[in-house]
Formats: C-alpha cells, sequence, structure tokens
C-alpha cells in the first residue's frame, strides 16, 4: 500500500546534506532533490525540472528559490511556481528535520 503525503519517510541524516547543495532521494519511488539551507532548514521539491528533465539537486539554491541547471529558470522552493517570467511549476514535499533524520512526504496515487 503506498503512504499518503501527510506520512512522513526517513530519507537520510541531515549530515548526509552539504550545506548550500542538494541531493536526489528516491522517496516512495519517486525523485526528490533536498537541500539544506545555511539557516539549518531543509527544502524538498520534485527531482526533475519540468521543461527539460533537468537536474534540479545540480542547481543553484539559496533560502527561497533553487535555479535549473539547464535553462535557468528559478523555481520559488515554497509554492514550486516558477519565478521572475520563467513558466511551469515543480512539486513541494512536506519535509522537516527530526532527531537528525530528514524526513519527507510524497503524494503517492
Amino acid at each position: 500500500m503506498n503512504a499518503p503525503a501527510d506520512v512522513l519517510r526517513d530519507v537520510c541524516r541531515v549530515e548526509d546534506l552539504p550545506v548550500g547543495e542538494g541531493r536526489t532521494y528516491v522517496v516512495e519511488g519517486e525523485q526528490v532533490a533536498l537541500f539544506r539551507h545555511r539557516s539549518g532548514r531543509v527544502s524538498a521539491v520534485q527531482a526533475a525540472c519540468p521543461h527539460a528533465g533537468g537536474p534540479l539537486a545540480d542547481g543553484q539554491v539559496d533560502e527561497s528559490v533553487v535555479i535549473c541547471p539547464l535553462h535557468l529558470t528559478a523555481f520559488d522552493l515554497a509554492t514550486g511556481e516558477a519565478t521572475g517570467g520563467g513558466e511551469g511549476t515543480i512539486a513541494v514535499h512536506p519535509c522537516r528535520v527530526e532527531a537528525g533524520v530528514v524526513r519527507v512526504g510524497v503524494d503517492v496515487r
């Protein structure tokens, strides 16, 4: 049985995510890009850009956006919406750190 998005799955230890970088993991069969921000917060979004499948975990990231490394479209990490005149939307996944473990939920249908 697939888990609903409100069920968070253990993905990695927070130390496995370098500060200011992204990594791709598979959660419930879906590729998810995780980012550990300088503030200590962790974000989770779909791993592939909707335009050309660019690896978002390889993009530049700050506290609020990730920039696709293939075509430089920026996506808001809170809403998934493209910013700065770009088009498209990415999935944003619930994510939190509990006892040093990054936990992520995905919407499995």
